[in-house]
């Protein structure tokens, strides 16, 4: 399901709406937009994407509408279709749902969360703390792993659907820009400091935590991509 975000054997929550579409055509679009292949305003014209991707034009339509509701294409009458730039405007709306959704299911994590699970949790971030953000790629596909531990077993499956998918775009951009020294830092206390609110089965303050966490790294890409046209 996830095809750009790094992964370690991790299993997609559901199969989206958008996956009974052609594979190769949803995902290669939605790539190709997220990795700037198909630059930012680029009209999207129905049968030059058939061509390109070789197949019919019907899968193409339904996939630009997916498309549309994930807010990565925009349409207007009488103009077609042409691609949102993922700017900091995108960044923001992306972290403010992230910010709704990544502190509630972590509190739910915490009223179930047993011994064993604790105990991966401290693996991971072990491994995160080794690689020490040196390996961005491995960096990605750990920090992954450390969320996706805590959700995985959520009954929502489109929340959690809605998650791997801002997983994909946030992770995209994030491997574009260098991680700033003092968020790396930040990142390791806001993981341990989680982990010891789980062990407590502290829900308020592991919410809590993980707002920061969501919030100060939602600041952080939208404030290096800035700095990066400054440059």
């Amino acid at each position: 399901m996830n095809q750009l975000a790094p992964r370690l054997d991790l299993q997609p929550p559901l199969e989206a709406s958008s996956r009974a579409l052609p594979v190769s055509v949803y995902s290669k679009i939605r790539e190709d937009i997220i990795e700037g292949r198909i630059p930012a305003d680029s009209r999207l014209k129905v049968r030059d994407l058939a061509s390109r991707y070789q197949v019919s034009t019907n899968p193409v339509r339904e996939a630009l509408q997916q498309l549309r509701g994930e807010g990565f294409v925009i349409i207007t009458p009488n103009r077609g279709a042409r691609v949102r730039p993922i700017d900091e405007a995108f960044l923001r709306d992306t972290n403010e749902i992230e910010l709704l959704i990544e502190p509630h299911l972590t509190r739910w994590f915490a009223d179930i969360v047993t011994t064993p699970a604790i105990a991966e949790l401290e693996a991971i971030q072990a491994e995160i703390e080794e690689v020490n953000f040196t390996d961005i790629d491995r960096n990605s596909a750990l920090d992954t792993r450390f969320h996706w531990l805590m959700y995985e077993r959520h009954p929502n499956a489109h929340i959690l659907d809605l998650w791997w998918k801002h997983r994909d775009v946030l992770g995209a951009v994030t491997r574009r820009f260098p991680i700033a020294i003092g968020r790396q830092a930040a990142v390791i206390e806001e993981h341990r400091s989680l982990i010891d609110c789980l062990k407590a089965h502290d829900g308020a303050g592991a919410e809590a935590i993980m707002k920061r966490h969501v919030a100060g790294s939602g600041r952080h890409m939208i404030q290096q991509m800035l700095s990066t046209r400054t440059l």
